[in-house]
């Protein structure tokens, strides 16, 4: 199988932020999913840190609504299992996550305050604690 690549096109498609309607839907399939999907990919993921700090900044209602519906699009679609490239594809399947990602990422860090990755810390902290127990 070849190694299937995420188009700039199709990155600005996903993280285009959806109506109200659709974003509540996006918040609340991430409240869902997002910490068991973090725990399957937190050894693939390098810059965990930036993902939960993200996590954190979309849920707060402080945050301006134009950078809520990106991080909303970027993380519905890491929650997703079957996106782009299936995330059970060992390996890549994170692959195309990590790309939408980067790209909101890079784009909105400076809307992250010091304590959301202060609280990103802490629950990754507490996550990898778990990992270690079980």
């Amino acid at each position: 199988m070849g190694k299937k690549t995420i188009s700039e096109n199709e990155i600005n498609a996903i993280l285009s932020p959806a109506d109200i309607e659709q974003q509540q839907k996006q918040e609340n399939k991430i409240r869902r999913k997002f910490w068991p999907t973090l725990k399957n990919a937190l050894a693939q993921l390098p810059f965990a840190e930036d993902v939960v700090t993200a996590y954190f900044c979309a849920m707060d209602k402080n945050t301006p609504s134009h950078v809520r519906g990106v991080l909303l699009a970027a993380l519905a679609y890491f929650v997703l299992p079957t996106d782009l490239i299936p995330d059970f594809i060992a390996m890549i399947g994170f692959g195309d996550d990590v790309a939408v990602l980067t790209v909101a990422l890079s784009t909105l860090k400076k809307h992250m305050t010091p304590e959301q990755r202060e609280a990103a810390r802490h629950a990754l902290d507490e996550l990898k604690s778990d990992r270690k127990a079980n």
